[in-house]
């Protein structure tokens, strides 16, 4: 059987005391239930999930972490980076391996209610709660200098392929710079450093080139 706990090392970044919920003021509110150690011993982060029709997050990955996703109200849709449109229905499960760009959405007419875990946690809830913090503040989208700071911090463990790899490269250090001369970073004095391993680790027995699913 796993422990559950909400005991955490010095690699995860947390912020308790759980559960807390976030709403990024666009459709999607995601509640972090608490870390747990299964029965492996990784730490593994669970959340749950409420989106609304036609929300969703944009392309992204997970560069160090395994998510699972299983819907437990409504149809969701999903696709990994060069597949095709996918969906899954109540009771079913689909897990994206560390490294897989991948999105998902609310695909029917009604709420889309999911629980799902991700591990290892590292920053996932720091970031994330900055991330809907911004787009909440910025009507729809992060801010330019919240995005820049983030997604450059942070980038051994998330990408979003939304933003063209030459605004990364050649705008976000120029944002950043004027970030701090302006002092707009003030409210990340806190940010955890970022998680690094190397880029060959994988999670024992998980495959990085496709998805998981318990969906027909």
């Amino acid at each position: 059987m796993d422990t559950q706990t909400t005991a955490t090392t010095s690699t995860t970044a947390t912020h308790g005391p759980y559960p807390r919920t976030i709403d990024n003021g666009h459709g999607e509110v995601l509640t972090f239930l608490g870390v747990r150690i299964d029965a492996d011993g990784r730490q593994v982060l669970e959340v749950e999930n409420q989106v609304q029709p036609g929300s969703g997050p944009p392309m992204h990955a997970h560069h160090l972490q395994e998510e699972s996703v299983t819907v437990t109200e409504g149809r969701m849709g999903y696709r990994i980076a060069g597949g095709p449109d996918r969906f899954a229905g109540p009771g079913e499960t689909v897990t994206f391996a560390a490294g897989q760009m991948h999105r998902f959405w609310n695909a029917g007419d009604a709420q889309l209610r999911c629980s799902g875990s991700v591990s290892p946690p590292d920053n996932l809830e720091y970031f994330l709660t900055s991330v809907y913090a911004s787009v909440k503040a910025h009507g729809g989208r992060p801010g330019a200098f919240d995005g820049a700071f983030l997604l450059t911090r942070y980038r051994s463990e998330f990408a979003m392929t939304s933003i063209p790899t030459p605004v990364q490269r050649f705008v976000f250090p120029l944002q950043l710079f004027l970030g701090k001369l302006l002092r707009r970073y003030d409210d990340f004095a806190d940010a955890p450093a970022p998680a690094r391993r190397p880029a060959s680790a994988t999670l024992p027995g998980r495959s990085t080139t496709s998805a998981r699913s318990s969906a027909g």
